[in-house]
């Protein structure tokens, strides 16, 4: 009988959250039909079933974190067989007690019936009460909160909870499944706030009166506060990990952007009436996509045993999301109009804020754009993106002095600077590819070319 996993939605998923079903048992299963949604530490993501069949058995609840290649489902030819699932590698198994085992009847001892029989290791006692929830939802209460860990709650109300200081554990959820969804923390966020509101005048009496050998309350009141960290920030933190075992060296140039502002005021003059625009990051991707196109080297990333040289040109942009960083990738940038690029980087940064990316647009990236000369920053050095070569760190325009025909002027200036794994590439080859994005970005007219 086909089994339907966890399958791996990104380079660097582990596991995922299986959201929300859209399937049920008994319902006839096509190839291509969404099965499930799918959250991963970077979007939602449709679950497509890849065999045809009946869906004889849901193997987790909803809202249950599944490490890679678990079994999610069972697809069969609606006999009702139910086979166990096969055998799993065992270093899969560190998250079996977040990922329901099938329904099997509860066994009974003197504990009563649907007691998990004694002596049941952990992992097993989670899975046989995970399976329990699925079949009776309503009925299962467990004894004691679970920890924030165990919660079945959404990502994003786990953040809200978090930045609010609410115990997810004393929230009741009215989604799927009795899942933690944002309304059921926001109106646990509105009730704390009532309850802790300043007392009145005369409610500040009445209670001085009723109460009047009332030791004072303890201040809650702390020095620190725990903010959960969620799974793009974790895989952030690995990823800056990894990153900072490279090699390093910094190039940094300054280019005259008079010409560059200039050239881009026209071009979005011209594009007005098509409501299009183009920004500082669209020409620094053109821009980038011609200097790679010249420097192939620069286009390359590190495999261990060998240099890996890209024949696409595969530019990633750095995009600030609430609660981390992803990085969209604009592919084939050196074959794209500066119009395309615009109309790309747009739709990709709108859906990364979404968490609607799809993962070939996160992944495959060659070379990666971080810009954050919109928040005035003048000059900063960026960490390079694994297993890329190169990333490139662009500060705000600012005006300085120049001499022009003999007189004094002020123009805008950019500050450039690569970040280069010193694996991959020699200072003189980054040296080479910055000199030449400098003279394109300079004259603007070779980006379109």
């Amino acid at each position: 009988m086909p089994e339907v996993v966890m399958p791996r939605l990104s380079d660097t998923m582990e596991e995922g959250e299986l959201a929300r079903w859209l399937k049920k048992e008994g319902d006839q299963i096509h190839k291509g039909d969404v099965l499930a949604e799918i959250e991963t530490d970077k979007a939602t993501m449709d679950l497509e079933a890849f065999d045809e069949g009946v869906l004889e058995k849901l193997l987790v609840a909803e809202g249950t974190l599944v490490p890679i290649g678990q079994p999610l489902a069972l697809i069969g030819d609606g006999s009702g067989a139910s086979p166990t699932p096969r055998e799993r590698p065992k270093e899969n198994t560190a998250g079996a007690s977040a990922t329901p085992a099938p329904n099997a009847p509860p066994k009974s001892d003197a504990a009563g019936p649907g007691t998990p029989p004694k002596n049941v290791s952990e992992p097993e006692l989670s899975a046989h009460t995970a399976a329990e929830t699925i079949a009776h939802p309503s009925s299962a209460e467990p004894a004691t909160h679970p920890s924030s860990d165990q919660l079945r709650a959404s990502p994003l109300s786990r953040r809200v909870a978090g930045e609010h200081g609410i115990d997810l554990g004393s929230i009741e959820g009215t989604g799927p499944g009795g899942r933690i969804v944002r309304a059921d923390v926001e109106d646990a966020i509105t009730a704390h706030s009532h309850e802790n509101r300043p007392l009145s005048a005369p409610e500040s009496r009445r209670q001085s009166t009723d109460q009047p050998d009332a030791a004072p309350r303890p201040s809650t009141v702390t020095d620190v506060e725990e903010v959960p960290v969620s799974k793009i920030r974790r895989i952030t933190a690995s990823r800056l990990t990894e990153s900072q075992a490279v090699p390093h060296f910094f190039l940094t140039t300054v280019i005259d952007a008079e010409r560059l502002t200039a050239f881009r005021s026209d071009v979005n003059e011209r594009l007005a009436g098509n409501g299009m625009k183009v920004s500082v990051t669209d020409l620094l991707v053109r821009a980038c996509a011609v200097a790679l196109r010249a420097h192939p080297q620069v286009n390359s990333s590190w495999g261990e045993d060998k240099i890996l040289r890209h024949h696409r040109i595969n530019i990633g942009v750095a995009v600030s999301l609430e609660d981390g960083l992803i990085v969209p990738v604009v592919t084939d940038a050196d074959r794209k109009s500066l119009g395309e690029i615009a109309v790309a980087t747009r739709a990709l940064a709108v859906r990364a804020r979404e968490g609607k990316l799809k993962p070939q647009e996160f992944s495959g990236g060659t070379f990666t754009i971080s810009n954050l000369g919109m928040f005035g920053i003048d000059q900063f050095t960026a960490v390079i993106n694994p297993p890329e070569a190169a990333i490139l760190a662009v500060g705000a325009a600012t005006q300085e002095p120049a001499v022009r025909d003999g007189e004094l002027v002020t123009v805008p200036k950019i500050k450039l600077t690569l970040t280069v794994d010193h694996r991959v590439l020699d200072g003189a080859t980054a040296a080479a590819f910055m000199r030449d994005l400098k003279v394109i970005l300079e004259e603007p007219l070779r980006i379109v070319i």
